[in-house]
Parts: structure tokens; C-alpha cells; sequence
């Protein structure tokens, strides 16, 4: 029986190994968070973090990951929305529908990592997840907060 490293736990599922990990993730051990969009890495609703990496997991086959490596999903990237970037989302109601957020936040996440400052095209050219409700601007403005620690000043 295989074994991934997720959220800091070692899960072990039992999947084909050219299943997408995407699947093993919501079917096989139950995080849902992770969305399936579009299954073909375009729009991003299935990204997660491969050793602080932003993978698009849809595509990601359980076959090419070894039990060594990290995988965060939503659920792991903090447990109590504490990160900056989930306050930051929270604090300018970024969300709309809300359905591709998951991803969108671990693709800020990641690309905070790299670039701490990041201008807005750093964010244009680092988050290429599609929103079909719009949400751009409210994103944009959250990943320059969470840059900030994702409270905003008070006046």
C-alpha cells in the first residue's frame, strides 16, 4: 500500500498508480477542499503544494511522488485560517462563489514564498488559476495584504 506525506501525516491509499492526485486526495483520504475544475492543469482549482511548490494536482500522477516529499492542501496550510493569506482572503472578502479559492490561495501562498514582495506582475504572471466570477482585483489586493501579514492597518 502506498504512502504520501500530507499535511504532515503519513496517509497511506490504495489507488492505480496513474491515478491524479487529485483524486487520491478527495476519494481515497478525504480532502475535499482541493477542488476538481477542469482536469487538465488549466484552471487551478486543484492546486496544492509539492515541497512548497504550486502543483496543479489533476494532472499530478500518485506514480511520480515519493513518500518523501510534502504535500500541503488547503486543509494543511494552517488549521485555524491563521496564515496571511487565508486573513487576508477573510479580511477583503475575496471570495465570490468561492468554488476555485482553495486554489487560489495555496497558488498565493507559494508564490508569497518566493517573491515576500511581490509586485502585481509578479501575481499576474505567478497565479494564472482561472476565477469565473471575476475576482482578480480582490485577489490581487489580498496577495499585496498578505504581503503585509494579511490584517489590514487600522485607521
Amino acid at each position: 500500500m502506498p504512502a504520501l506525506n500530507i499535511n504532515g501525516r503519513t496517509l497511506d491509499f490504495e489507488a492505480d498508480p496513474a491515478t491524479p492526485l487529485l483524486w487520491v486526495l478527495r476519494e481515497q483520504l478525504g480532502l475535499t477542499g482541493t477542488k476538481y475544475g477542469c482536469g487538465v492543469a488549466q484552471c487551478g482549482a486543484c492546486t496544492v503544494h509539492i515541497d512548497g511548490a504550486a502543483i496543479r494536482s489533476c494532472v499530478m500522477p500518485v506514480s511520480a511522488l515519493q513518500p518523501s516529499q510534502k504535500i500541503v492542501t488547503i486543509e494543511g496550510l494552517s488549521a485555524d485560517t491563521s496564515h496571511p493569506v487565508q486573513k487576508a482572503w477573510l479580511a477583503l472578502d475575496v471570495p465570490q462563489c468561492g468554488y476555485c479559492q482553495s486554489g487560489m490561495i495555496m497558488a498565493a501562498a507559494a508564490l508569497l514564498k518566493d517573491k515576500p514582495k511581490p509586485t502585481d506582475s509578479d501575481i499576474n504572471e505567478g497565479i494564472t488559476n482561472i476565477c469565473r466570477c471575476g475576482t482578480y482585483n480582490r485577489v490581487r489586493a489580498a496577495v499585496h495584504l498578505a504581503a503585509d501579514g494579511g490584517v489590514p492597518k487600522k485607521a
